[in-house]
């Protein structure tokens, strides 16, 4: 497939600058403008990751509805420090999830503090935050139940909220670590000193992680539970690692590829060269020829599979999860958005084009004669657009890779702070 042209690129990122403009409200940023289930509202996880691509774009509108969708999920805050989904402003009516809550709503809303603060330098955003983000501290900590390091996550938790994930679930693992990496700087700004009960969390967390997803023949004496881990590594059909592993629980581990999660390993420097470049690889063996998007996951549920009857009863409004569609094997704008990020991060201009082309074919995609149309995903094997249409998060995705390739950074809060 021919490379688009700098002239499509830039006429494509303006199309998606578009639709995040109308994504903005007063309020903060839409999942989307359109009129379909409670995507016109402004939520958690799609608010910050739009957020973090308007800082990156340096729109000033833009930048000013991030701190709008930061401060709308503060006010509406929980009681127990939850943060919500989702909030309509127009009613007050506020979810903090469907048949349980979401964990990782709390998770992007600290990160999103965070890189709005260091965008902005506003001092003053960040004193009026202090005691929201401290209930969400407080939060996460219980969330551990434990107190071992890692957050427990029920199913349906997170952003895959209609997909076959629980416990210990690496992509929600990897925002608790930068969301602490955030806490450590916005700690030590307010304070003028270090947390270093804070920073050791941090560090036990990514030890945590390293030693528990990544099979490589060797035990770690982070090992978090060692018949898990040893039962785990026995049956897992690829040894030694080619990718991080989705996730644990008490009855075992998943096995199927976390786009989403590995990209994080890469752009929250967990792992090393060697184990980015093999991510890599396997990327490379499951992204179709016809369309440079990666899947959610892989490989996919069919109904021939010992999971498919579990898949068919999660669902929220209607099943969505036919093979090759939405979770199951469905091709995401949002996750390749990370890794164009992660690839620029790295170096890697020339892969980092070629995905970045992809979102836009994608986002360009008709639909009743309509042409940018915004995919919510794309379907893995037709290559048809599915979801929800004008999905703010889509256009972000294109946001956020072509202004990687520039040299701005996706997140402020880095690994060394």
């Amino acid at each position: 497939m021919t490379s688009l042209t700098p002239k499509q690129r830039s006429q494509a990122y303006e199309q998606s600058i578009d639709l995040m403009r109308r994504c903005a409200t007063d309020d903060g940023f839409l999942a989307s403008p359109v009129e379909r289930d409670n995507y016109r509202r402004i939520w958690g996880r799609d608010g910050v990751i739009l957020g973090l691509a308007g800082l990156m774009s340096g729109d000033e509108a833009l930048v000013s509805t991030t701190k709008k969708t930061l401060l709308t999920l503060a006010r509406h805050q929980g009681p127990h420090g939850e943060i919500p989904s989702n909030v309509d402003t127009t009613t007050e009516r506020i979810s903090y999830g469907g048949t349980t809550g979401r964990v990782d709503a709390d998770l992007w809303f600290v990160i999103g503090c965070a890189e709005y603060w260091l965008h902005s330098e506003d001092d003053e955003f960040i004193d009026a935050m202090l005691p929201a983000l401290e209930r969400v501290r407080f939060l996460l900590g219980a969330w551990e139940f434990n107190d071992r390091g890692l957050i427990y996550v029920p199913q349906t938790g997170d952003w895959a909220d209609e997909y076959l994930q629980t416990g210990y679930v690496l992509y929600d693992q990897l925002l608790y670590l930068q969301a602490l990496r955030s806490f450590c700087r916005i700690h030590s700004h307010v304070h003028g000193s270090t947390d270093h009960a804070l920073v050791d969390r941090a560090t036990r967390l990514l030890h945590l992680v390293r030693a528990n997803y990544w099979f490589n023949g060797e035990e770690s004496v982070d090992i978090y539970h060692e018949v898990l881990y040893r039962k785990g590594r026995a049956a897992a059909p690829h040894r030694p690692g080619h990718f991080w592993m989705p996730f644990f629980s008490p009855t075992g581990y998943g096995y199927r590829f976390d786009a989403f999660a590995n990209v994080l390993t890469g752009l929250f420097h967990v792992g090393s060269s060697w184990q980015c470049e093999k991510v890599d690889k396997h990327i490379g063996q499951i992204v179709p020829k016809e369309m440079s998007l990666l899947p959610a996951f892989h490989p996919v549920i069919e109904p021939v599979d010992r999971d498919w009857e579990s898949l068919q009863m999660t669902f929220s409004y209607s099943f969505k999860n036919n093979p090759y569609e939405f979770h199951n094997g469905g091709l995401w704008p949002l996750i390749t958005g990370f890794y164009v990020a992660d690839l620029a991060a790295r170096d890697y201009r020339s892969k980092a084009y070629r995905f970045l082309d992809g979102i836009h074919r994608a986002n360009a995609m008709e639909r009743e004669g309509t042409s940018w149309t915004f995919p919510e995903y794309v379907h893995g094997r037709k290559f048809t657009p599915g979801g929800t249409f004008m999905q703010g998060w889509s256009a972000a995705a294109a946001v956020i890779g072509h202004n990687a390739l520039e040299g701005k950074p996706l997140f402020r809060v880095d690994h060394d702070e």
